[in-house]
């Protein structure tokens, strides 16, 4: 049988990610390589109290189709929580529940780009969005990020010159180098931005994950009608409930409708009302505080190891988030570590699949959320092992 399958499908780069969450799933590999939250950190009795509550009091209504622009009452909270954590003048009218941050990755692509658009990224950047974005055919144009953000320069020339449809940055806590902008850098961004009317596709899955607690000025605080942001309960509450948003203005949110009933309707109105229970009935502060102090010293024992065990290894120290980008010296291949580290039983993500225009050989991703600090300890101890063996 001659299946047909659409064109598209050759533009896309071969998917990382189904490797990644196989690594995961074996018992026997320590895996730095993904990008999960720590199980145990999950708070499962508070959720299971949330559903309970659900069940009782709106079951029937959260068990049948809802609305496209999703359950109005999370809406409401997460519009009065950019409001008084950001100082952000949303509402929810310009905020849509969708299943994961990622499906907005995609869901944005098709709102904005036609084969051959342009469009901006970091570099390295998140490979989630390299794949999203790919099955719509764009022409990627990447802007290196330093430990500032964005080569203003180089970000500058894209923006004025190619007009790209927008441009997709993570600022807090970048996936993959844990970086964060500078607040002279999102301001700049804003101010370019303004000047092209280009779109600032903000991701902001990292921004609750601040080390220190502190929220981080948006590039959207500084050029409002020029951002698009996404978020995320996944990295915070529960990934496996699938729950994230795009914040948006009006005109691409109703854009953004269009394209959505036609994807699947409307969010998962079950999950939506569980979440929304579990964040006005339970200490969510508290449980992002206890979140932020194990990874801050999951990241620490990482950065320290990394240091004594492959001292010619260079490395990002973040401020928050889940993810460190380490350097080898030229030469050295990632790809090949990657499988020297399975021999090993051990996993890194090779950096390769972050660069949209090719690079990032010498370069890997590691994780920091998922594994205990036993796991840590010995994982690294493979990690140093595997390095020496792939030469």
């Amino acid at each position: 049988m001659h299946y047909q399958f659409a064109r598209r499908l050759d533009a896309a780069p071969e998917s990382f990610l189904d490797r990644l969450f196989a690594v995961s799933r074996d018992p026997d590999i320590i895996s730095f390589a993904g990008g999960l939250p720590m199980t145990a950190l999950i708070d499962v009795a508070g959720i299971r109290d949330a559903a309970a509550a659900v069940f009782a009091d709106e079951g029937e209504s959260a068990l049948q189709y809802t609305t496209t622009d999703g359950y109005l009452p999370l809406r409401e909270y997460i519009a009065a929580r950019y409001r008084t954590r950001l100082g952000l003048p949303a509402t929810a009218a310009e905020i849509r529940i969708t299943n994961g941050s990622q499906q907005c990755l995609d869901l944005i692509a098709k709102c904005f780009v036609d084969p051959g658009t342009v469009v901006g990224m970091e570099r390295p950047g998140y490979l989630g969005a390299v794949e999203a974005f790919s099955y719509y055919e764009p022409r990627f144009r990447t802007v290196p990020v330093t430990a500032e953000g964005p080569d203003m320069a180089a970000f500058s020339a894209l923006c004025h010159e190619e007009k790209p449809a927008f441009f997709y940055g993570i600022p807090n806590f970048q996936n993959p180098s844990g970086t964060s902008y500078s607040d002279a850098a999102r301001r700049a961004c804003a101010d370019i931005c303004r000047e092209t009317e280009t779109i600032f596709y903000e991701d902001d899955a990292f921004g609750e994950l601040a080390f220190d607690g502190q929220p981080r000025q948006p590039v959207k605080k500084y050029a409002p009608e020029c951002g698009v942001m996404s978020g995320s309960f996944s990295k915070t509450v529960s990934p496996g409930m699938r729950i994230g948003w795009v914040y948006a203005p009006e005109p691409v949110i109703k854009t953004f409708d269009c394209v959505r009933q036609a994807a699947d309707l409307h969010p998962n109105a079950l999950a939506q009302a569980i979440i929304h229970r579990y964040l006005t009935t339970h200490d969510y502060e508290g449980h992002l505080a206890r979140v932020r102090r194990v990874y801050a010293a999951n990241c620490r024992q990482m950065c320290d190891l990394l240091d004594d065990l492959l001292p010619d290894i260079t490395h990002t120290t973040p401020a928050g988030g889940m993810f460190m980008l380490a350097t080898m010296p030229a030469g050295r291949d990632s790809m090949a570590l990657f499988d020297a580290c399975l021999k090993e039983r051990v996993a890194v993500l090779p950096g390769v699949p972050f660069y949209a225009e090719g690079g990032g050989h010498d370069t890997f991703r590691l994780n920091f959320s998922t594994a205990t600090e036993e796991e840590i300890t010995v994982g690294m101890g493979r990690l140093a092992q595997a390095y020496r063996h792939c030469g």
